[in-house]
């Protein structure tokens, strides 16, 4: 089982690889038994935007990402505005 640190890491370069996105920071971390709970606040391409053919503008979103004990993710969805 990794630290906090090691787990802040993950998420950040698991939502990297996943949605394309560089502009990320973990808002809220918190362990419960073996799982690691987290929030990341991600500036992403508005898409609606984007399906318009207008400039990009960036917005911003949440994701919810669950780690197992060995620091894997296990899931992540993205929470309502």
């Amino acid at each position: 089982m990794g630290n906090i640190n090691d787990v802040r890491k993950a998420v950040v370069k698991s939502l990297q690889e996943s949605i394309n996105s560089k502009e990320i920071t973990v808002i809220k971390l918190e362990q419960v038994d073996d799982i690691w709970n987290a929030v990341a606040e991600v500036y992403e391409d508005d898409s609606f935007l984007k399906a318009m053919n207008l400039p990009p503008k960036k917005k911003r979103v949440q994701y919810s990402v669950m780690l197992d004990k060995n620091i894997e993710v296990t899931s992540f969805e993205r929470l309502d505005s």
